[in-house]
């Protein structure tokens, strides 16, 4: 690439996101990762390609068809697009399939064995039938191939079993049927473990289960013999919602989740070993394009199951435990919501305890001098603690108010479902803005005397995500602060009036434009010899012009520095040695969430933190919420997670726009990783916080 000083190379968010999930998958081939968490990224990197498939791509695919004079050139972009996708799949699918292997001689070395139907003997054989009898026959049912037009109305959720199967006909010469079915995963599982024996675990995928029970299968038909071969699927995800005015936004989602079951096929996967004549029955049921992804697989697909491996404990076959902490300035009798008052607080789950968070709720819900509650969720657990403290607070004669987002991708139905629940208790329920998705994370606290308090997050209320999340939450009763927290309620239940907000940056109404004077005001203290650096940690960065105004800054001698887990349209490689940005993409233990903003302000740092990333949806097409930190104590912990995350050597690697991933290098680094070392700071800091306590009682 050549070195002129004018060159903004821009990288595509559908390759960047490609590089990001390459990352992933070289977190499971590292000999340091224990066993059992290395087939958990395994199965992450295969849940993220569905996904990715069925929503990037299929939405790549509709520009690539667009033939009308209007949008030619992003067409021929999008077309190049799914192309470089599509090479880089096929190369990385290999390296997929060999970290497989490797995975499972490794389990094998580790007396965890991994058999296939033709390897059990004939003890196993007996115990699997009996298995199939017990807990599946009934719920595998053949279909005929001949007797289906398409595969319309088979959901790409599942894993399915192509069957070609050999009987006699009337004159002795033998003809082949050929069906299929889907394997039931969602009622036993997608692994059977086997009785172990001779101090050996025996694990059998339940495709291989199905195997040696086909004569069960098709009992009464006559065959002779079967061979089976499991393929699958991916559909274009995107709802259709319907427009008509007359329909409620509720009855729209409903509707739209109902198309996208329907949507086409954009990617199909199968058994390598699959006889050609099975493989062309299959794939003319389903309508595929030129452009969509046809891929030879190994024996098994919806490698998104190693996520429910069975569990085993041994030496290197798990993560150390990293039990999270409860916080013990914010436990004990005293009401929380009178120490935020005092002093603002902060959480960084999963490190710290979700449950405080919950304890906030449940004492609003209760307490006497709580008259309003309102929140943002954007999606919320199975069986939510948030909810639940929510209902009982209305129930309580609070006035409480939910803005419930229910386009949260792959969410709505369970965010249908609990809105439903919180009406019917008496919240006032709001869905989001048409047009806008709420994606920010606020909760504000009314109070009968004294201040209000508000809570800011970078990531959703939701106590599964905070498990395995990294996220903050400002607790606060900053009075210029919480005042906005509440106008952005306001901003919701009447999108694009014009409230003018000082504290808090919002989208879409001025955060881009807010974050441009930020960048701004560091080249102009770079010029005038003031401090001038900017340090963040977020999630994608690829909205054109924030990509665009971090090179002006870095041209313009600003040191950036940055930790961004996945998409990256910023390519450093090639750049001049005088343009300094260097971005760090860390895969660790926990999925890196938090989106922290640290500027140098001419020596008078500035620091936020918030659920906005720097992309097109969420500047412009999202309702966000980016607050300032004030206080000198969570100020300084917010620098340490972004300071921590550019000295991770051991997890981290170079993002540059190539693709090469290498390992990331920095002067001073960490002995562990960032994850390890902020946990293993904060257990020393509460440590102090009670030796203290313990001196002054």
């Amino acid at each position: 690439m050549a070195k002129n000083k004018n060159i903004r190379p821009y990288l595509e968010r559908d390759i960047s996101w490609m590089y990001f999930n390459r990352r992933v998958l070289q977190e499971a081939c590292k000999s340091n990762v224990p066993l059992l968490e290395r087939l958990n990224f395994l199965g992450i990197y295969s849940n993220n390609l569905d996904e990715f498939f069925r929503v990037r791509v299929a939405s790549q695919n509709r520009v690539a068809e667009w033939d009308g004079k209007s949008g030619v050139r992003e067409a021929k972009t999008a077309t190049e697009v799914v192309k470089q996708i599509n090479k880089l799949n096929s190369r990385y699918v290999k390296d997929f399939e060999l970290a497989v292997r490797q995975v499972n001689k490794e389990l094998s070395e580790h007396n965890i064995c991994l058999i296939s139907d033709t390897q059990a003997d004939e003890g196993q054989l007996e115990y699997i039938r009996n298995y199939y009898q017990e807990h599946i026959d009934g719920y595998v049912v053949p279909i005929w191939l001949k007797a289906v037009r398409h595969l319309d109305y088979e959901t790409d959720e599942k894993i399915y079993l192509a069957v070609k199967a050999c009987r006699e006909a009337g004159t002795g010469r033998q003809v082949y049927d050929y069906a299929y079915f889907s394997l039931p995963v969602e009622s036993c599982g997608r692994f059977l473990r086997l009785p172990d024996k001779d101090g050996r675990s025996y694990i059998m995928y339940i495709d291989d289960v199905v195997r040696c029970c086909l004569s069960k299968v098709f009992e009464g038909n006559g065959f002779l013999s079967y061979s089976a071969y499991t393929f699958k699927f991916t559909r274009d995800a995107e709802m259709e919602i319907d427009n008509d005015q007359r329909n409620g936004i509720l009855q729209k989602i409903a509707k739209g989740i109902k198309s996208r079951r329907k949507g086409e096929p954009l990617r199909f996967i199968y058994d390598e070993n699959m006889p050609d004549d099975l493989l062309r029955r299959v794939l003319g049921k389903l309508d595929l394009g030129e452009r969509d992804t046809v891929l030879r697989g190994g024996r098994y697909q919806n490698h998104k199951d190693l996520m429910k491996f069975p569990s085993f404990f041994g030496e290197g076959l798990n993560y150390p435990p990293m039990p999270a902490i409860r916080r013990f300035s914010m436990s004990g009798p005293e009401s929380i919501l009178e120490r935020i008052r005092r002093q603002d607080r902060f959480l960084h789950v999963p490190y710290h305890s979700f449950d405080t968070f919950i304890r906030v709720l449940h004492e609003a819900a209760t307490s006497r001098n709580v008259s309003s509650i309102k929140i943002t969720l954007y999606r919320l657990a199975k069986d939510s603690k948030v909810v639940r403290a929510l209902i009982a607070a209305a129930r309580n004669g609070k006035k409480v108010t939910v803005v419930i987002e229910l386009l949260a991708r792959f969410d709505e139905e369970s965010n249908i479902k609990w809105s439903q629940k919180l009406e019917d208790a008496g919240v006032k329920v709001v869905f989001g803005v048409e047009g806008l998705k709420v994606h920010s994370k606020v909760l504000h606290i009314g109070m009968k005397k004294g201040g209000d308090l508000a809570c800011i997050s970078t990531g959703n209320f939701h106590e599964g995500n905070a498990k395995a999340y990294t996220d903050c939450i400002l607790m606060t009763s900053s009075r210029r602060i919480v005042k906005e927290v509440e106008q952005v309620f306001d901003f919701i239940e009447k999108p694009y009036s014009q409230i003018r907000f000082k504290e808090l940056l919002v989208s879409p109404n001025d955060m881009k434009s807010r974050f441009i004077s930020l960048i701004n005001a560091e080249i102009r203290n770079r010029k005038n010899g003031k401090p001038a650096y900017i340090r963040m940690k977020l999630n994608h960065v690829t909205d054109p012009e924030m990509v665009r105004k971090l090179y002006d800054a870095a041209y313009a001698g600003v040191d950036i520095e940055m930790s961004v887990r996945g998409n990256c349209s910023i390519v450093t490689e090639g750049l001049p040695e005088n343009c300094r940005i260097r971005i760090n993409g860390i895969i660790d233990r926990y999925l890196e969430h938090s989106r922290i903003f640290v500027f140098a302000a001419g020596g008078e740092e500035k620091v936020f933190i918030g659920s906005a990333d720097w992309m097109p949806r969420n500047l412009d097409n999202r309702i966000e919420v980016i607050t300032p930190v004030y206080d000198p104590a969570i100020k300084q912990e917010m620098k340490r997670i972004v300071d921590y995350a550019l000295l991770d050597v051991k997890q981290g690697r170079t993002v540059d726009g190539t693709g090469a991933n290498r390992a990331w290098t920095c002067d001073n680094p960490l002995e562990t990783g960032s994850q390890q070392a902020l946990y293993t700071h904060y257990c020393e800091l509460e440590n102090k916080e009670r030796e203290y306590d313990e001196r002054m009682s």
